[in-house]
């Protein structure tokens, strides 16, 4: 069973991040701190083109926590064409798979809603000097 819980990203307000556990059986502080470390853990993942993180470029959709500890990560790409289409999702699964206390990580690419800058949250925005 899971648990809908939604934890903004630090973008715009109408193209959040989504990371959900619903009902869980995961005691709620130690879910706490997962989500957290989770977050953490895809903000040290760069789009090597642009010189930010893919939690605060809005690459990341959805986040799916579940009872076994099981993780689900919806991401997109800033372009279907992007050089490392093939390895970023790679580098995500490495990233959250190294957070303690998650189980088996699955990242699923998705182009729909298409990544636009207005994902981008205002600490990015001021790094590219999009603002």
């Amino acid at each position: 069973m899971s648990e809908q819980s939604t934890m903004p990203d630090a973008g715009a307000e109408e193209a959040q991040a989504e990371i959900s556990s619903s009902g869980s059986a995961i005691p709620a502080g130690e879910l706490q701190q997962i989500t957290e470390d989770i977050v953490g853990a895809l903000k040290s993942v760069y789009d090597p083109e642009i010189p930010c993180d893919i939690y605060e470029l809005g690459l990341i959709y959805k986040v799916d926590i579940e009872d076994d500890r099981s993780i689900s990560v919806d991401m997109t790409l800033t372009a279907p064409g992007c050089p490392v289409a093939g390895e970023m999702p790679g580098w995500v699964e490495d990233a959250v798979s190294s957070v303690a206390g998650v189980g088996p990580v699955n990242v699923n690419m998705v182009f729909d809603p298409p990544w636009t800058p207005d994902r981008m949250s205002e600490e990015a925005k001021i790094a590219l000097n999009w603002y």
